[in-house]
């Protein structure tokens, strides 16, 4: 089941349980979000930022999934995004083999979005375990 957390202004958050289908359900989710903020034009790009980390979190992590959109105040033009997970390890990026499957979800976020970072405290553990990955794109003009 996805729990909305919270749904203010400029932000909203849900949870999902660890499961393959929270993927396609995150992805669905950023993309209602967006169009309904008006923001469509980020809404593929964001749903597949997205999806890659959630994917990450499935791969390492056990525990809900929290995911984050916010157009946050004092920073004009920027759509951050958060994908929270109880695993304290931070991601690693690392080259993929060109015939590997993959290993290229933070390189694609490295790429595409404006900057990315991670911190310890996931959002949905009260920020004492876990940790949060985090990208920001800039909104369309």
């Amino acid at each position: 089941m996805i729990r909305v957390l919270h749904t203010e202004g400029d932000c909203v958050e849900w949870a999902f349980p660890a499961d393959p289908s929270a993927v396609r359900r995150a992805r669905a989710e950023v993309r209602t979000q967006l169009a309904d903020w008006g923001l469509g034009e980020l809404a593929d790009l964001a749903a597949l930022l997205v999806s890659e980390l959630v994917t990450n979190s499935l791969r390492y992590a056990s525990g809900p999934i929290g995911v984050r959109l916010a157009c946050p105040p004092g920073t004009p033009q920027v759509l951050l995004v958060e994908v929270s997970d109880p695993l304290p390890d931070p991601p690693c990026a690392r080259t993929a083999a060109p015939d590997e499957e993959g290993g290229r979800g933070l390189q694609l976020v490295t790429e595409v979005s404006r900057r990315w970072g991670t911190r310890p405290g996931g959002e949905r553990s009260g920020g004492k375990t876990g940790k949060t990955v985090w990208f920001e794109l800039a909104l369309p003009d």
